[in-house]
C-alpha cells in the first residue's frame, strides 16, 4: 500500500511579497501584514459554506487480514509510525496473535467508517 512506502517530500514554494521571496522575518511580516490589511474589510459570502454539506466523504473498503499484515510486514522494524514511538516491530509482534490482529483491524475499520 502506498501509505507505508517512502515518499519524497513535496517541493516548497517560497512565500513572495512584491515579487520577491521573503527571506527574513521582516519580509514575512510585511507580506502577512499587507495580506491581512487587503482582506480586512472585504465582504464575505458565507453561503458557499452551505455547499460543503453536499460533498460526501469517500467510502472505504474494510481492511482484510491479508492486506493489513502485508502492509505492516513491509515496514522498517526500526521506524515508528507515530509520536508514541511504538515501532513497526511491535506491531508485527502484536498482530501475530489472531485476536489482537482482529481487534486492530476492527479499530482501523471503525476509524474509516466514522471519518477519521
Amino acid at each position: 500500500m502506498s501509505w507505508v512506502n517512502k515518499h519524497k517530500l513535496p517541493a516548497i514554494k517560497t512565500i513572495k511579497y512584491n515579487g520577491q521571496p521573503c527571506l527574513d522575518l521582516e519580509d514575512l511580516w510585511q507580506a502577512l501584514h499587507s495580506s491581512f490589511n487587503t482582506a480586512q474589510f472585504r465582504q464575505i459570502d458565507e453561503s458557499m459554506l452551505n455547499e460543503l454539506d453536499s460533498y460526501s466523504s469517500p467510502s472505504w473498503t474494510s481492511f482484510s487480514k491479508e492486506e493489513f499484515t502485508s502492509a505492516i510486514v513491509k515496514c522498517n522494524n526500526m521506524s515508528a509510525p507515530g509520536s508514541d514511538r511504538l515501532l513497526w516491530e511491535h506491531f508485527k509482534r502484536i498482530i501475530k496473535d489472531k485476536t489482537c490482529l482482529k481487534n486492530i483491524i476492527a479499530i482501523a475499520n471503525i476509524y474509516f467508517k466514522i471519518g477519521y
